[in-house]
């Protein structure tokens, strides 16, 4: 097997310490794990994907983590709940549909039924609302077809068109 010689200045020596110690002694092991998430991030921010986190589950849930191009957000409101969607391209070619629902929520103030006394309710300085974590979910879709099952028909068509634009374009100026 190769030998490659790592020169580690004395600032930075706890920290190989600590990452030998979590890869159980293996100071390769720990090496190499960080060398391919950082060529994994890397190359794909030249290909114009992010590091994604997102929330998934009830409450305060887990957080996931994949990389991908956001297509499209979508929004929608009830008086009593919040429903947000994104929709992700993946590096692997599929879609990933984050929606975040909010649980019940209240609030408080000017009646909202006639939109002119909402839009001066929003000025009103005593006002109360709240909410809670809702729930986080992550679906992924492996083709539009498959992804037009799992989000609202309009968004579909604002993710197909969107699609069609390239992630990165190269601008010779």
């Amino acid at each position: 097997m190769p030998n490659k010689t790592i020169y580690v200045s004395d600032d930075d020596l706890p920290l190989f310490q600590r990452a030998q110690e979590l890869a159980g002694g293996k100071l390769s092991t720990a090496i190499t794990a960080a060398l391919r998430r950082y060529v994994e991030i890397a190359e794909g921010r030249m290909e114009g994907f992010e590091e994604v986190t997102v929330r998934v589950g009830a409450g305060v849930g887990r957080k996931v983590r994949f990389s991908g191009i956001l297509l499209a957000e979508w929004g929608h409101s009830t008086s009593s709940r919040v429903d947000d969607y994104r929709v992700y391209r993946t590096r692997t070619g599929k879609y990933a549909v984050h929606i975040e629902r909010s649980d019940e929520h209240y609030w408080s103030g000017q009646d909202a039924a006639n939109w002119v006394e909402w839009v001066r309710a929003q000025f009103k300085t005593e006002q109360t609302w709240g909410y809670k974590a809702g729930e986080g979910v992550l679906e992924i879709a492996e083709d539009l077809e498959d992804l037009r099952d799992k989000i609202p028909a309009e968004l579909h068509d604002i993710v197909a068109s969107a699609v069609e634009q390239p992630p990165i374009e190269d601008l010779d100026i």
